[in-house]
């Protein structure tokens, strides 16, 4: 299930059986947001393609544009949501990587500029308020200058993909070694 998924409607990617099902199966999502003919809005699914092959097949890779609601039903039950996105930064530093981590007992306000109307911050607003926030939520993002119509990401922030997908990938082995510590002698119990 490595494919962006579009979604059902229903809180499950499409092609999961077009319904939502119980599962006591630890969730783990990863929401690459963004429109590929908007130029550095394209870092989101960009990352979610050089992922694809280096992520377990439990690691569902959701595509989205940003819309709050769609970023709630993607996260919704999960463990882990890691969102990836390009933002525009103030003052404006081209390919600067941000990584921020909220868990459900974080209380603080989020304040994020995105490239995208409604964005982030108040698909958390909401999701708090809903109780519908994952268990852990990480957000990668790169400062991006050029949201101008177009394919293909501007040399600064086609540079920061490759760490950010690195990043990704550190956070979800952390996650799965976190999630079995049984497995893991190396963590305290």
């Amino acid at each position: 299930m490595n494919e962006p998924a579009q979604s059902t409607g229903l809180g499950e990617p499409a092609g999961a059986g077009g319904a939502r099902r119980e599962t006591t199966e630890r969730r783990v999502v990863v929401i690459g947001v963004g429109n590929e003919f908007r130029r550095d809005d394209g870092l989101g699914p960009e990352v979610l393609a050089r992922l694809r092959p280096h992520v377990a097949e439990s690691v569902h890779l959701v595509s989205s544009d940003g819309e709050p609601a769609r970023l709630i039903e993607a996260w919704t039950g999960a463990a882990l949501a890691v969102i990836v996105d390009a933002v525009r930064g103030d003052p404006q530093t081209s390919g600067r990587i941000h990584r921020i981590e909220l868990d459900r007992a974080d209380l603080g306000p989020v304040r994020t500029v995105s490239s995208h109307g409604l964005g982030l911050g108040e698909a958390i607003g909401l999701a708090r308020a809903l109780d519908l926030m994952p268990e852990r939520l990480v957000v990668h993002a790169i400062e991006a200058t050029d949201f101008s119509f177009g394919v293909g990401l501007t040399p600064a922030v086609a540079a920061g993909a490759d760490a950010l997908t690195a990043a990704v990938l550190i956070d979800l082995a952390a996650d799965a070694e976190r999630a079995s510590p049984a497995k893991s002698p190396a963590l305290p119990r």
